[in-house]
């Protein structure tokens, strides 16, 4: 077993075996095992079977029992976490080039997603894989950069206040954007000003380090926090560089340019007119980083939604929103007021409970099923989380097997169906067959 001395000879072995793993079921030969402990977990239990699955080194914050021959393997440190941290920033220290922060309440994902597909049709383009946007994943993201890369987009997630800031210490952007501050882990975060303090921290690190925002004008909250940052790029459908509206087309959002963009429209795979200011974010960042013009519409328009953002679907003979990977209020408000403006004669709501919300949890749930009641539905489902406590005439089940058994017996056909829901409702379950 080997004491660390410093981050840097750590780094010397990165650079020969420069991938980091943190779960032995995913380890290949040649990855450095980060042995990392949590409230459930001690990946120092697994530091054998990580070896024996060919590690070139493990990193271990405990004493650990291995056969001899790995001895000469094992790289003892105060604390696995932290070091994986102090490494990533020590490799993220190497690169010169623009380093993009993204976080929010709602579209965060989609938007990174957006963003790096508009910088990866002119530049090598490194970004955070799927949500891999906490306190592991980000340090994952930065150590997974290689030393080609021109860009880099980092997705942060955060449920309380501090978290951006603990980030940005070691993700170090450059550049950045907030896409919404709303009613999201309410639980971590307080209020909804909590929630803007905390996503604000990410403007904070800008505004003390010479850094560049993107600001979705139609927020005025957004320019409010990035007061006293010196360079700003600002984008909206009324304000800003670059300007634009919503309308739809066969179901799918249509992007209408008035100002800054020399095409006039962009066709999208996204469904709803909130995702607008997600696309803007990725045109304006794109034309700011001198992408062509014809570069960003094509990769915006060849964009394919995944993990249930965003998705039009058909379903038995159904035309099915499916935006089941996560939910708050502000996102479900706007997931439902889009779907009462579609033309459509049979519409069907299935939604799920939502999750972190602390003591206004079931007042949440309570306004969601006051703002359903101003609509006509052919059939509201209500799955698990707090409807149950809740006031209502609607149909109901505890769980989204229970609402897949209740769809599927219906049959239905020709119709118009929304599911959305928190992930830990699994509101995609409903389709499975």
């Amino acid at each position: 077993m080997i004491p660390l001395s410093s981050i840097s000879f750590l780094y010397e072995l990165y650079k020969q075996y420069p991938s980091i793993q943190t779960d032995t079921r995913k380890l290949q030969p040649g990855d450095i095992y980060f042995a990392l402990k949590g409230a459930n977990f001690n990946g120092n239990v697994f530091v054998e079977k990580a070896l024996e699955a060919g590690a070139a080194y493990a990193v271990v914050d405990e004493h650990v029992e291995v056969n001899e021959k790995w001895a000469n393997q094992l790289i003892l440190v105060k604390d696995g976490l932290t070091c994986l941290q102090d490494l990533a920033k020590h490799h993220r220290e190497q690169f010169k080039i623009p380093f993009i922060g993204i976080t929010g309440s709602n579209g965060k994902t989609t938007t990174k997603e957006l963003v790096s597909t508009v910088l990866a049709s002119h530049y090598i383009t490194y970004t955070t894989k799927g949500n891999l946007n906490n306190h592991i994943g980000v340090p994952l993201t930065l150590l997974s950069i290689q030393p080609d890369a021109q860009m880099a987009v980092i997705e942060m997630g955060a449920n309380h206040l501090h978290e951006i800031e603990s980030y940005c210490t070691y993700a170090m952007p450059n550049y950045g954007l907030i896409t919404n501050c709303g009613k999201a882990h309410l639980e971590g975060f307080g209020s909804e000003e909590g929630v803007k303090k905390g996503k604000g921290e990410l403007f904070d690190y800008l505004r003390a380090h010479d850094g560049t925002a993107f600001i979705m004008s139609d927020y005025d909250y957004l320019t409010q926090l990035s007061t006293g940052i010196l360079h700003t790029i600002c984008y909206g459908s009324h304000s800003g560089e670059l300007q634009a509206n919503a309308s739809a087309h066969n179901g799918f959002l249509k992007v209408n340019f008035t100002k800054g963009f020399p095409f006039d429209t962009i066709q999208t795979q996204l469904v709803g007119a909130y995702n607008l200011p997600n696309i803007l974010a990725a045109v304006s960042i794109g034309l700011y980083f001198k992408v062509p013009a014809e570069k960003i519409k094509s990769a915006i328009e060849h964009y394919t939604p995944t993990n249930s953002r965003s998705q039009l679907l058909k379903w038995n003979n159904n035309d099915v929103i499916l935006d089941a990977y996560n939910a708050n209020p502000s996102s479900m408000q706007l997931a439902i007021e889009n779907f009462a403006k579609l033309q459509a004669e049979h519409k069907i709501v299935c939604i799920g409970g939502m999750k972190e919300l602390g003591s206004s949890s079931k007042e949440e749930h309570q306004q969601l099923i006051k703002q359903l009641e101003q609509y006509a539905w052919e059939h509201v489902v209500l799955v698990g989380g707090d409807f149950e406590q809740c006031q209502h005439h609607y149909t109901y089940f505890p769980n989204a097997q229970a609402a897949k058994k209740w769809l599927h017996e219906q049959a239905f056909s020709n119709r118009s169906i929304l599911i959305k829901g928190s992930r830990g409702i699994q509101m995609e379950q409903v389709l499975e067959n």
